[in-house]
């Protein structure tokens, strides 16, 4: 059975916010919400590659 990477799924449960968090702003015609909600989402994927990427260089992925 695999190891469950922690660090790996909190990346991408905050992806996934911030994904809805785009659909709402969205829905409230906020400007500003879907702003931050995509650099929110590409900071946080921006992390999760780079933490893979770590991972996968010491063999622990």
């Amino acid at each position: 059975m695999k190891q469950i990477k922690w660090s790996l799924l909190m990346y991408a449960i905050l992806a996934a916010v911030s994904i809805m968090g785009i659909g709402v702003a969205i829905a409230e015609k906020s400007l500003i919400g879907i702003a931050g909600c995509i650099i929110a989402l590409i900071a946080i994927m921006g992390m999760g590659f780079k933490t893979k990427k770590k991972l996968r260089e010491r063999g622990e992925l």
